[in-house]
Parts: C-alpha cells; sequence; structure tokens
C-alpha cells in the first residue's frame, strides 16, 4: 500500500505506538465555546453552576466563584477557577469576587496537595484569545498541580498528554481534599 513502510498493509502492526484520542476533537473544532460576550451566548463557564456538581466537574462552590476540573486538562487534576459573573477581565472583578477567586486559588493548591502530592504548580489567566485565551469572553484562572519529571516525550514530541484517572475520579478526590477555609 502507498505510504506504508516497507510495503506493510495497512493496519498491520509497525514499531510505533499509537494513542487515540478522539474525545479532543471537540476542543479542537471549539465545540462549547461561547459565541460573543453575553452568558446566553453558549458560555460553558456560565452554564456549568446549573448542573450538578459531578455532571458539570464542579470541585467546590463559593458564594461569587467556583472551581472546575479543565475538560481538556494540561495535566492530572488541572483546575480552573472561574466566578460566577459572566466577566471577561480580571480588571472587572469586584473586590469580593477578587478576594474569593484568590481564596479558591489558594484552596485548590491545598487540595491538590493534599489529594495527589503535587510538587508544584503553573496558576495563571490568558486575558483575550490573543494571550491564548481558549474561552476569552468568561475569566478563569489556572491552576495546574505539576510534579518532577511530568513533561515527558509525550507532550514535547507526540504533543500527547498520558492522564492516569478519569475526571470523575480526580473531581471526587479535589471535592473531598478541598479546604473549608
Amino acid at each position: 500500500m502507498v505510504g506504508e513502510p516497507e510495503g506493510r498493509p495497512a493496519g498491520e502492526p509497525d514499531a510505533f505506538g499509537r494513542l487515540w484520542t478522539p474525545h479532543r476533537m471537540a476542543y479542537i473544532k471549539g465545540e462549547g465555546k461561547p459565541s460573543g460576550p453575553g452568558s446566553d451566548e453558549g458560555c460553558p463557564f456560565c452554564r456549568a453552576p446549573s448542573l450538578p456538581d459531578e455532571e458539570a466537574l464542579i470541585v467546590a462552590r463559593g458564594s461569587l466563584v467556583y472551581a472546575v476540573l479543565n475538560l481538556y486538562p494540561y495535566n492530572s487534576g488541572h483546575v480552573l477557577v472561574c466566578p460566577y459573573r459572566h466577566v471577561a477581565d480580571y480588571t472587572e472583578l469586584t473586590p469580593e469576587e477578587t478576594a474569593e477567586f484568590s481564596g479558591h486559588t489558594a484552596r485548590a493548591v491545598r487540595a491538590l496537595r493534599t489529594a495527589s502530592g503535587a510538587h508544584g504548580f503553573n496558576i495563571g489567566m490568558n486575558l483575550g484569545s490573543v494571550a491564548g485565551a481558549g474561552i476569552a469572553a468568561h475569566l478563569h484562572q489556572h491552576v495546574v498541580p505539576r510534579w518532577g519529571g511530568d513533561t515527558n516525550f509525550m507532550p514535547v514530541v507526540g504533543r500527547t498528554r498520558v492522564l492516569p484517572q478519569l475526571l470523575a475520579d480526580t473531581r471526587k478526590l479535589l471535592a473531598d481534599a478541598w479546604p473549608e477555609d
């Protein structure tokens, strides 16, 4: 068959392993991204709080913000801290929202240390599409747990992340480890 090494027929095993991640096609195609600045225009961060925690993958709820697992995580336990209010920019948060946003970020770090023994964290937000925000219309902060050696050939060469745990299982572990204060 044309294009197959050494004349192997299509589908015959070769020396290469393959990881199929068809669930990521929704992300690649931009499914679930809001179509505009209004909360009624398909924003997943506005929709999530109306769902049960298990279905929405919400780890913890505050009065002004909540923490949810990223559907397309950089690492296992990748948490997003989101205000309930549909705002795009950090400077649009009220002082009360800013305080709770910060508090939930700290709680996410503590919960991830307790539940997964994370060695370190990447914490940050991308404001605007040009800064890399996948969902620029609704502010969210990433809390990504890191471990020594977690960057290996898979993401570097294979552009694939290996996640050893189902999101529902990760959500339960973090919800159980979420500190109250």
